[in-house]
This record gives structure tokens, sequence and C-alpha cells, in this order.
């Protein structure tokens, strides 16, 4: 479904004549919202790599960022640290190839201070905003219906509906759904293997 698409439906569903334009964008706004604090599937993942040219000590997040999945320089995966770490890594100035990093508000803050390579961060994001009536984005076309019973839940809240636990609980399912068919879709293909605690030896 596209945007009006979904506003149409979720007009439907509600079936209140005091319903106005302006408020079902609202509860379809906030539906997202909400959906997007909650999921984590392939479908709110994005890739964005950074070119690294000189000396390079942190580097910014994405406007749409939402949540770390990975972080790689090259063929090494970074290791997240605590601030009390980085603070006395950094006391030394070393260059190379990054092995930890931090967050600090919208950057991430690199140890060893890389100056050349690629640096890859694999995260979830939010998805693309809907303006126009003919607007999708990837949650839009794959889960309509949760996206509808989230909204849902909003506008039960705004004028006392006594179906407020039906369109929870729906939206619940379907927020399940989604999320296990993705958590089934990454345990398959591949046999399940425990890591060792710790590893030895240099990068």
């Amino acid at each position: 479904m596209n945007y009006g698409d979904l506003k149409t439906h979720f007009d439907a569903l509600l079936n209140r004549s005091d319903i106005t334009p302006a408020l079902t964008t609202i509860f379809v706004d906030q539906g997202i919202a909400r959906i997007q604090r909650q999921l984590r599937t392939p479908l709110n993942e994005s890739k964005t790599t950074y070119n690294v040219t000189g000396s390079t000590p942190s580097i910014t997040l994405p406007t749409d960022f939402l949540e770390i999945i990975s972080l790689y320089a090259n063929e090494y995966e970074l290791q997240r640290i605590t601030m009390k770490e980085y603070r006395k890594l950094q006391q030394s100035a070393q260059q190379g190839k990054p092995r930890y990093f931090v967050r600090e508000q919208q950057n991430l803050l690199l140890w060893p201070t890389p100056t050349t390579g690629d640096i890859v961060l694999y995260y979830y994001a939010e998805f693309p905003a809907l303006v126009n009536g003919t607007d999708t984005n990837n949650l839009t076309l794959v889960a309509s219906d949760l996206i509808t019973y989230s909204a849902l839940t909003f506008a039960a809240d705004y004028y006392l509906d006594e179906r407020a636990q039906v369109f929870e609980t729906k939206y619940q399912q379907f927020l399940n759904e989604i999320q296990e068919q993705a958590n089934d879709q990454e345990l398959n293909g591949g046999t399940q293997q425990i890591l060792p605690a710790y590893q030895y030896g240099d990068y």
C-alpha cells in the first residue's frame, strides 16, 4: 500500500464519523514511529561506507540512524568499548587500523585513528518519510497491516475507544510475526556455533 491507501484503510477500520484527515495523518505517523522503536528486521537495515583518506578520529552517524548492527574497517569488525576505556586508550595518539569505537552523541569515536581505507557501518535505519499519497517504503509495501493497527492503537487512546485492546492485540500479533520471520531468516542456511569468549592473537 502507498501512504494514501494506508490512510483510507485506517479510516475504514476505525469507522468514526468524527475523524479528520489531519488526525488520520497524525495517527498513522505515530504508528510508524512506534514500529521504528520496536522492529529490528532486514526491512530497516542500511549500510554506509566512509572512505578514509586522512587522519579520521571519528565518523558521523547517518541522519536516519537507529541502532548499530556492525562496524567494519576493511576485513575487521570493531569492538564497542565504554567511554572510560576509550579515554584511557586515547592517551596514546596511535594511528593505524581502528580496533575499537565508542559512541558520543552523533559520532563514533575510533581508536587507533585510521588514516586510510574504508569503514563500513551496518545499522538499523528509520524508514524513509511518507509525505505524498503515492509515497511508499519497505514498511508500507510489506507490513501495511502492522502500520494500520499501530495507528489504531493511538486513535483508540485519543477517542477512549472500547476496541483499544483488540487493536493492541492485533498490533502485537503482526509485530511478532514479522520479527519472528526475520529471526528465522537469520538462523537459516548454516550451523549455529558457540564462539569462544576470548580470542588470542593480533589482527
